[in-house]
């Protein structure tokens, strides 16, 4: 049996994939905390309109909106890349997916996590 393949068992693979899934989670709920945190002492004193709703900036909507704003120390911004972290982590777990697929020279695992994280990229940037 190959050195590769001895390092990267399907055991390994799970341990880092559960590992990577773990802290990607757990990062982001930090993130969002300290972002409700900020917010909550911002905004909390402030009485709620609910007549009306007001959605997110649009600065909020981009990558490089979110990154500016939270370089100001945007509660919001913090809370968005706090989403966004959620969001990326099952995609950071497909790409590792792919790479350990590939070491085990699993080609049609390869193939097939290379199909899921075509339509996930699909949907995240069109969908």
């Amino acid at each position: 049996m190959p050195a590769t393949r001895k390092r990267w068992s399907d055991q390994r693979v799970e341990e880092v994939i559960s590992n990577l899934l773990r802290i990607g989670v757990g990062s982001a709920a930090g993130v969002v905390l300290i972002g409700g945190l900020l917010y909550l002492l911002q905004f909390g004193a402030g009485q709620p309109q609910y007549q009306h709703f007001h959605g997110e900036p649009l600065k909020l909507h981009t990558f490089s909106g979110i990154f500016s704003a939270m370089l100001a120390v945007d509660s919001r911004a913090i809370i968005q890349f706090g989403l966004l972290l959620l969001i990326l982590t099952p995609i950071a777990r497909v790409v590792f997916s792919v790479f350990a697929f590939s070491l085990q020279h699993d080609r049609l695992y390869v193939l097939i996590t290379l199909v899921v994280l075509a339509v996930l990229l699909i949907n995240l940037i069109w969908g």
